[in-house]
């Protein structure tokens, strides 16, 4: 089993180009399985971490219903913001500029094959880094992500997660709000629900702006610890 995870930082990047710098990625580990199933092979599949920015957008989930988006064509231009339907789980989300998105590519196959578990594992790595600023992260039954205050008229979402897997092969990820606007929400039912806010680490701690770098570092150290796994520069 292969634990090496290549992490890249990729920067501001167009969503659509990352989705389809995704696809590649999960085609290159398919093949290495299918290779290696058809000719009695055990070559190392590889494993990805992705970290990105996007310019505004909005994603609608597999199962979502498109009239949780608030906008229509125009005004979506009058935002500058985009609007696309993906092949992930859950609802419609925003992605923006702020915001830390990191798309884990990876063959569960060299970790655990248990979705249940690495849905879990990924909240537990935000849950962990929020705990470093003070902050009390929190699940919320039945809807995947992390929140703070749950079970209080005050709970809000400071972290949206939606995922992938074929072959024990997974895309997509989590977007944690670390310095979003979070104006944006206001044109969705975030992941489609109702009446629940949405927050951003800075506006929990009352700053204008939360280095960036940093929350990466905190949710890569996580991530590695929990996942039992080697970052690797690619």
């Amino acid at each position: 089993m292969n634990k090496k995870v290549i992490f890249r930082q990729l920067g501001n990047r167009d969503y659509k180009e990352t989705w389809d710098y995704q696809e590649e990625l999960f085609k290159e580990i398919f093949d290495v399985k299918v290779r290696n199933r058809r000719e009695s092979q055990e070559d190392p599949t590889p494993n990805y971490l992705l970290f990105v920015e996007h310019p505004h957008v909005y994603t609608l989930g597999k199962s979502g219903d498109v009239n949780n988006l608030l906008l229509n064509e125009e005004q979506l231009k009058e935002k500058g913001a985009t609007f696309y339907k993906i092949n992930r789980g859950g609802d419609i989300t925003y992605h923006g500029p702020g915001q830390l998105v990191g798309y884990p590519i990876l063959d569960l196959d060299n970790f655990f094959t248990d979705i249940h578990k690495y849905l879990r594992l990924l909240e537990e790595v935000i849950i962990l880094t929020l705990e470093e600023y003070g902050l009390k992260g929190e699940r919320s039954k039945g809807e995947t992500g992390v929140w703070l205050d749950v079970g209080t008229p005050f709970a809000r979402k400071i972290c949206a997660m939606g995922v992938r897997a074929s072959r024990w092969i997974t895309m997509h990820g989590f977007a944690l709000n670390v310095n979003a606007d979070l104006g944006y929400f206001d044109n969705i039912i975030p992941c489609g629900i109702r009446g629940k806010a949405v927050t951003s680490l800075n506006v929990e701690l009352g700053q204008k702006e939360v280095p960036m770098v940093e929350v990466g570092e905190k949710v890569q150290r996580h991530f590695v610890r929990l996942f039992e796994a080697e970052l690797v520069a690619g």
